[in-house]
C-alpha cells in the first residue's frame, strides 16, 4: 500500500508533483529508489528544478489546414533564444499548433492533458516535460487559439522568426486566389499595426469610458470651455477607434486606404462581400516579466562558489 508519507518523501527528494509521485510509487510497487529512477527517466524530477526559471523566449507558431478552413496559433516559451531555435523545440511547437487547430478544449490546463499528436503514449504536458529534461531549460506552453470557417479562408503570417504570429479569418461566399491574397494582406497588416479589436462594436465598453474620461480631463486641462469639451471628447474617441480597431485602421501598404475601403474594393473585384470575422496576434513573451541578469555579477558568484 502506498502511504501519504512515502508520497511526501518522494516529492521532497525529487521535487516532482504529488500525483506524479503517487503514480511512480504505484508503478514500482512502493520501491522508493526505483520510483526516483522512474521520475528521472520521465524527466519529471529534472523538470521540477527548472520550473522556477523565467521562460520569456520561445516562438509563436501557426498551423493552417490545406483547405484553409481550420487553423491554430500557439505560444511556446523557453529561457533562451538558443533553445528556441532547436529543431526539437520547433517540432514540438509545430505539433502543438496543429493540435490547436482541431482541439475541443478551451483552456491551457485541459490542452496539456490531451494526447500528444506525435506520441499518443504521452500527454502534451509529458511531452513538454520530456523536452525540458532533454534540453535542460524550463519551458511553458502559454496559450493557444483555434480558428474554423465554413465559407471563407484563414491566413497566417509569422514575423521575425516566430517573434510575432498572426491568424486572420475572412468570410466570403466566393473562394479564390484573390480572397486568399486579401487574407494574407490582412494578417501582415495585423502584425505591423497591432489592432486591439476587430471593429467599434467589439471594443470593450469599459475601455471606451476610460478613454473618454482621460480625454475629458485633457481637454479641461487645456482650458477648453465646458460646452465644447463633449465634442472634443467624441472627436478623440473616433480617433481612438481608428487606432485600435482593425477595420478602421489605415492600411499599412497604402495610406490612402483604410482596411474597410480595401475590403470594399476587393469585394467588387470578386463579386461578393469579403468580411474579417476574427483575428489573433501573439507576440512572444508579451506580459512576461523577464529578470534582468547582470552577467558580471553572475560570473563573480560562480567564481566565489568555486573557491
Amino acid at each position: 500500500m502506498i502511504t501519504a508519507q512515502s508520497v511526501k518523501e518522494l516529492r521532497e527528494r525529487t521535487g516532482a508533483g504529488m500525483m506524479d509521485c503517487k503514480k511512480a510509487l504505484n508503478e514500482t510497487n512502493g520501491d522508493m529508489e526505483k520510483a526516483i529512477e522512474l521520475l528521472r527517466e520521465k524527466g519529471l524530477a529534472a523538470a521540477a528544478k527548472k520550473a522556477g526559471r523565467v521562460a520569456a523566449e520561445g516562438i509563436i507558431e501557426t498551423y493552417v489546414s490545406e483547405d484553409k478552413k481550420s487553423a491554430g496559433i500557439i505560444e511556446l516559451n523557453c529561457e533562451t533564444d538558443f533553445v528556441a531555435a532547436n529543431e526539437d523545440f520547433v517540432a514540438l511547437a509545430k505539433n502543438l499548433a496543429k493540435m490547436a487547430s482541431t482541439t475541443t478544449v478551451d483552456s491551457v490546463e485541459a490542452f496539456l492533458e490531451e494526447k500528444y499528436i506525435d506520441d499518443e503514449a504521452l500527454t502534451v504536458k509529458e511531452a513538454v516535460t520530456a523536452l525540458i529534461a532533454k534540453l535542460g531549460e524550463n519551458m511553458n506552453f502559454r496559450r493557444f487559439e483555434k480558428f474554423a470557417v465554413e465559407n471563407g479562408v484563414i491566413a497566417s503570417y509569422i514575423h521575425g522568426g516566430g517573434r510575432i504570429g498572426v491568424l486572420a479569418q475572412l468570410e466570403c461566399s466566393t473562394e479564390n486566389s484573390v480572397v486568399a491574397e486579401v487574407a494574407k494582406d490582412v494578417a501582415m497588416h495585423v502584425a505591423a499595426a497591432n489592432p486591439l479589436f476587430l471593429n467599434k462594436e467589439s471594443v470593450d465598453n469599459e475601455a471606451v469610458e476610460k478613454e473618454k474620461e482621460i480625454y475629458r480631463v485633457q481637454a479641461l486641462n487645456e482650458g477648453k470651455p465646458e460646452k465644447i469639451v463633449d465634442k472634443m471628447v467624441e472627436g478623440r474617441v473616433q480617433k481612438y477607434y481608428k487606432e485600435v480597431c482593425l477595420v478602421e485602421q489605415v492600411w499599412v501598404r497604402n495610406p490612402d486606404y483604410t482596411i474597410t475601403k480595401y475590403l470594399q474594393e476587393k469585394s467588387k473585384e470578386v463579386g461578393a462581400p469579403i468580411t474579417i470575422t476574427k483575428f489573433a496576434r501573439f507576440e512572444r513573451g508579451e506580459g512576461i516579466e523577464k529578470k534582468e541578469e547582470n552577467f558580471a555579477e553572475e560570473v563573480q558568484k560562480q567564481m566565489q562558489q568555486g573557491k
